[in-house]
């Protein structure tokens, strides 16, 4: 007991219970932005669907980057298998030529207030990937390079929990 309370106090716990992306605190809320798709039709946030989103926003400029980033979430999303309608990929302006485009991906149109929440989006490594869970808070942050393993894991263990 005496080392469960030292771990518990110390803030260490087994590596196995840990998330692979970053843990944002505060959580960035995107509640009040009303992002709309590329088409101009609204994207709502829905909490009552318990829809967990995936949400890239690149850089104008990313090309091969973001087609092989993009390849890498489609095996992601479709390893969720039968909950893989419970997550849909917000790609924040127009994927490059060459990207997947899964069925659950949703292209929004150019969105600079939701941009402006997502911290450290200007990476110079690379594109960051967030996950947002179903009432529109940013929870996870995905530094440039993650492991898409990771970023399953993670998001299995909060289906998990719905």
């Amino acid at each position: 007991m005496l080392v469960a309370g030292v771990m518990r106090f110390t803030d260490r716990h087994p590596a196995i219970n840990r998330q692979h992306g970053e843990l944002l605190e505060p959580k960035p809320d995107l509640r009040e932005l009303a992002p709309s798709l590329i088409d101009g039709k609204p994207y709502p946030w829905n909490p009552g669907a318990r829809v967990w989103r995936i949400l890239i926003a690149p850089k104008p400029d990313c090309a091969q980057e973001c087609v092989a980033l993009s390849h890498e979430l489609d095996t992601v999303w479709q390893l969720f298998g039968k909950d893989a309608d419970q997550v849909d990929l917000l790609w924040l302006g127009e994927p490059p030529a060459g990207a997947a485009r899964p069925a659950s991906l949703r292209v929004l149109g150019p969105a600079p207030q939701l941009r402006e929440r997502l911290p450290r989006l200007d990476d110079p490594a690379g594109t960051p990937v967030y996950v947002v869970d179903p009432n529109g808070f940013v929870i996870l942050r995905y530094a440039p390079g993650f492991q898409p393993g990771g970023l399953r894991t993670d998001l299995s263990r909060l289906l998990k929990l719905m």
